[in-house]
């Protein structure tokens, strides 16, 4: 498999790479630990989405990455992978699957993202998607890398109670910085937060993580880790879309809803971020479910409108809401699966 490219922002200003700090060797007169069982899994820690970059010296950075979590659980009996709602997608993944078993590591369970990079070494959602099939598709995918972030279980030890530097300070070792191949490091990067941003939104990335160095590894959005996006991207549910004789696949603008206390509420159509390929799969799986009548109330009748159920979800790029909550300059990105355990975006109040 082809090298990655390499990605712009992971640059300094004299266009040496940038490293993680170099591993201090173990201290041999460090005691050994008792082993610890091993956990059929470990729910995620999930980053908190703020507007702005935490700073200080208690922050470390790294680029956000745009692809599946998935945990790579390296077991005496093999590898399995699972999906961030704990789905088993061992088969999805055969080339992170067979780099897994070539680490030469006992036990691990490593925390990360399965990715698929463009030109430009950006990792690509859609990319990803396709190399899967598409939304419910069954296609294994050889394109795939893994970006470990965290390592949570190493050699018969239980890492979560460890703070982020001693967990960082072993993922290290195991996976070595500026290595190559399908398994690779998500380096960290020394430098000014609100700075990185601004180079990640010039370099057309997701955005950042900024993680508290101090924190150990706890389940859920406690802001540990934090995330900051240069354009906003969330999962909406399709409710319907309008059909267009001059478009991809006949669609000109999906129809979107998101969750308002516990009832959809439509936020806008999106008719852009479409292939010919995209299009033609939306379609299909959108007219499968195609019901009479819209499940929200979309405004204005809509000439042409397929409405159905309330069953596919969309990961949407925008840039912004209207005073009315509606997306403005929206962007279809990719169908999010379910077992990708997809979070519908929630409005306030």
């Amino acid at each position: 498999m082809d090298k990655p490219p390499k990605s712009k922002p992971l640059l300094r200003k004299t266009d040496a790479p940038v490293r993680s700090r170099p591993r201090k060797h173990r201290d041999p007169a460090q005691p050994n630990l008792p082993l610890d069982p091993m956990p059929d899994r470990i729910e995620p820690c999930l980053a908190l989405l703020k507007p702005k970059v935490p700073t200080g010296p208690d922050w470390v950075y790294e680029i956000k990455w745009d692809g599946y979590r998935l945990a790579v659980h390296i077991e005496p009996k093999g590898v399995r992978i699972l999906t961030r709602g704990g789905h088993d997608w061992t088969h999805r993944f055969p080339a992170i699957e067979d780099a897994a078993k070539q680490l030469g590591v006992a036990t691990a369970i490593l925390d990360g993202e399965a990715v698929v990079y463009d030109e430009q070494g950006r990792s690509d959602f859609g990319r990803l998607q396709q190399s899967l099939g598409g939304r419910g598709g069954k296609q294994n995918s050889f394109d795939a890398m893994f970006v470990a972030f965290d390592i949570l279980y190493f050699d018969g030890h239980d890492l979560t109670g460890m703070d982020l530097m001693a967990r960082r300070h072993l993922l290290e070792g195991l996976i070595p910085a500026g290595g190559e191949g399908t398994i690779l490091l998500s380096e960290e990067i020394d430098a000014d937060g609100d700075k990185l941003l601004a180079v990640a939104s010039e370099n057309g990335l997701e955005g950042i993580i900024a993680k508290n160095r101090h924190s150990t590894y706890r389940s859920g959005r406690l802001g540990d880790w934090v995330k900051v996006k240069c354009t906003q991207s969330d999962s909406f549910v399709i409710v319907g879309y309008e059909r267009s004789s001059v478009a991809f696949g006949g669609i000109g603008r999906l129809l979107l809803a998101a969750l308002k206390g516990s009832k959809l509420v439509y936020v806008g159509g999106v008719g852009t971020g479409f292939n010919e390929r995209t299009a033609i799969e939306l379609r299909e799986q959108l007219d499968k479910i195609a019901i009479p009548r819209a499940v929200v109330d979309t405004g204005r009748k809509k000439r042409n409108a397929v409405y159905v159920r309330p069953k596919l979800i969309a990961e949407i790029e925008y840039r912004a809401w209207t005073h009315d909550e509606k997306l403005r300059h929206a962007s279809y990105k990719g169908f999010r699966d379910k077992q990708d355990d997809a979070t519908i975006y929630v409005i306030e109040g």
